[in-house]
């Protein structure tokens, strides 16, 4: 199952539920059976008096979550060309509806956030009531790559960072560290990774049963005061201007060229970023661009929705499917889009990925009413 949860008994009886990723071979990347089990879980413990706090973490050093298991989607993609694998419906509907039901959950849920933190993880930390990095932590969205576009919420979390900044980290994938992380919104506290043992026994301690806000935002401000002077350096708020003045273009197609351009840059940073998007998806692109202009007024039921939609749509076309090739499975780093230029993408392409892809009810109607 690569998945372990226990539960432990504090000092005045309550219990915390841990629940641990644990794929370390895999950095933690999420299966369907890993979704399922946890969403069960959590729904049980929420649902169970006697757990007072739930602990969200992944085993191993080097990641949190590194993402979803999409070589299984890609190749049921590849062996169904132009339709929608069943196993493709079923999991993307699980993982965001897992993703709405953190967002969405009733008991404190702590995510500890080290290392990558990518993809289908930034769903389960952004979901969470407190969102905890480390030095080690490395955040992104890095679907430009692979011909898929920031899905589990992203269209919600990156529309509403400042200015430019969560269209330029969703064109490019480019890795955000603890402070850039906290600067942005996109988490909560800074402790150091040998720190869990004690958060845990700290929590241990606590009294659940009054003032447990103040108790808790007290644990967790100790804690963060002895790690405070390991945080790293801002990176990506201090070139907020340079970003803003890039992307104050009318389309994606500017976006493109103007971000493509600083390859030769004298800051690294952008160098690689603009490396990442040159070699990446043009579709993605286009994708990006409309999702977060279109997320900016929808509610994070409706942005879950419309990711499915596109997630389905992306199942159809042969670049999620390709981009997974050759950066996961064949490893040889060089995938062959079908539209490698930016400007030949076609409009009516992208809008069509807006539209359903279903009969009937959508699948995910529900999220509404939770």
């Amino acid at each position: 199952m690569n998945l372990h949860f226990e539960e432990l008994t504090g000092t005045d009886g309550a219990r915390i539920g841990i629940a641990s990723l644990d794929a370390e071979k895999s950095l933690n990347a999420l299966s369907l059976p890993m979704i399922q089990a946890l969403g069960e879980r959590l729904d049980a413990w929420a649902k169970d008096p006697q757990i007072v706090c739930v602990l969200l973490r992944g085993n191993g050093a080097k990641a949190f979550c590194a993402g979803g298991e999409v070589r299984s989607l890609a190749q049921a993609c590849l062996a169904h060309p132009g339709e929608v694998p069943a196993l493709a419906g079923q999991f993307f509907a699980e993982e965001y509806r897992l993703d709405y039901r953190l967002h969405t959950y009733p008991k404190p849920l702590i995510c500890w956030g080290h290392g990558y933190v990518l993809g289908g993880g930034m769903g389960l930390l952004q979901g969470a009531s407190i969102r905890i990095v480390t030095p080690s932590s490395r955040l992104a969205m890095p679907e430009i790559s692979i011909g898929l576009y920031p899905d589990v919420g992203a269209s919600w979390f990156l529309s509403r960072l400042p200015g430019k900044l969560g269209l330029f980290l969703g064109l490019t994938g480019a890795h955000m560290n603890a402070r850039d992380a906290l600067d942005l919104d996109l988490a909560d506290r800074f402790l150091l990774d040998e720190q869990q043992e004690e958060l845990v026994e700290g929590l241990l301690q606590l009294n659940w049963q009054e003032q447990t806000p103040m108790q808790l935002n007290s644990l967790l401000k100790a804690l963060q005061q002895e790690a405070v002077a390991q945080l790293p350096e801002a990176q990506w708020l201090p070139r907020r201007p340079q970003i803003d003045q890039w992307l104050d273009v009318s389309d994606v197609r500017c976006a493109w060229r103007a971000i493509s351009q600083p390859r030769e840059h004298s800051d690294s940073l952008f160098s690689r970023a603009a490396k990442t998007l040159s070699e990446g998806c043009p579709l993605t692109a286009h994708l990006v661009w409309e999702q977060i202009r279109r997320a900016r007024h929808l509610s994070l039921a409706q942005v879950f929705q419309m990711e499915y939609t596109l997630s389905l749509n992306c199942c159809r076309h042969p670049e999620f499917s390709e981009g997974v090739r050759a950066r996961l499975i064949d490893k040889d780093q060089k995938p062959h889009w079908h539209w490698p230029d930016i400007n030949t993408v076609p409009d009516a392409v992208v809008e069509a990925h807006f539209h359903k892809a279903w009969e009937g009810r959508h699948p995910l109607a529900d999220l509404s009413d939770y």
